[in-house]
């Protein structure tokens, strides 16, 4: 499914072909700017959810995803700032081309069918973001309090995680 593409990028981009890219190595940069990039990535999605959702259920997710992501892209940046790491979101990298290749998908799709995309892409989107965090940004983290951020929205990714597969079950 292309709408699941990008969920499954960020999985890749936090993994070993990130230095195949001629990427830096996954250090504490790399890392917020990928976790910056995941949240900004959410945010534009969810704001297509505002609009062009069907059903209030849909809109009013993707208007939480927006403001829950915001917050938490914000307090990334702030604590990048903090410890001097330069936020270098790999914008010309597969990660964002999927990305892009979303939105245009889901811009493509009106009424239910957007509903059904959107929710099938936030469900897969969350899981493979919890998977890398947990498989593989977490564990090469090395700042402590940058680990500390990341752990402590983990609920939050949880959360939108269920609630999406909630919505997802009551679309089909």
């Amino acid at each position: 499914m292309r709408h699941a593409v990008l969920a499954f990028a960020v999985a890749a981009l936090a993994s070993a072909p990130l230095s195949a890219q001629a990427k830096p190595a996954l250090d504490d940069a790399a890392i917020a700017s990928i976790f910056d990039l995941a949240n900004t990535a959410d945010i534009e999605t969810g704001g297509l959810a505002e609009k062009l959702g069907q059903s209030q259920e849909v809109r009013d997710m993707g208007k939480n995803f927006v403001a829950a992501h915001t917050g938490v892209r914000q307090q990334g940046r702030d604590l990048a700032k903090k410890l001097g790491l330069k936020l270098n979101p790999p914008m010309n990298g597969q990660m964002a081309k999927d990305h892009v290749a979303a939105l245009n998908r889901l811009k493509g799709l009106k009424g239910a069918a957007f509903d059904k995309a959107y929710v099938d892409h936030e469900v897969a989107y969350h899981q493979a973001v919890i998977d890398a965090v947990t498989q593989t940004l977490l564990p090469a983290t090395k700042n402590a309090e940058l680990k500390g951020l990341i752990e402590s929205v983990a609920p939050a990714f949880m959360a939108h995680l269920e609630g999406a597969k909630a919505l997802q079950a009551r679309l089909k």
